[in-house]
């Protein structure tokens, strides 16, 4: 783990590690909650499509992505939460619990991971509120 590593923006700190891991956990949550979903409503499912792959590819806060729409770190936090509910959550409901067990600890890895990441938006957002 390289611990000098930096985000797509450059400025926030953002390990290997906790990308690869905030990756597979995001993979999983695309997969697992359209499935989950699809049984209920397609159009849910499909929607789910859009907000879990759409909505992070085009909101990033200044200096950790720099997407098109610029938003709070506490935006982009939230958005991590919901994505890695997106993964923990619905396994419970397609997936053997021998499956779905595994795929929550790798959520916890994930946010233990990320934590640097997420004191570095939470204080992007002290520091753009003080100047």
């Amino acid at each position: 783990m390289s611990a000098g590593r930096r985000s797509v923006g450059g400025e926030s700190p953002d390990s290997r590690t906790a990308g690869v891991l905030r990756f597979t956990t995001e993979l999983i949550g695309w997969v697992a909650t359209p499935w989950a979903l699809a049984s209920v409503s397609i159009v849910l499912s499909v929607l789910s499509v859009i907000v879990l792959i759409g909505v992070p590819a085009v909101i990033g806060t200044p200096g950790d992505r720099n997407n098109s729409v610029r938003v709070p770190g506490v935006v982009t936090i939230a958005m991590m939460v919901m994505e890695f509910a997106a993964a923990a959550i619905p396994v419970w409901f397609i997936w053997w619990p021998a499956v779905a067990a595994p795929v929550v600890l790798l959520v916890v890895a994930a946010v233990i991971a990320g934590l640097p990441r997420w004191r570095w938006l939470l204080a992007y957002d002290r520091r753009n509120e003080a100047g």
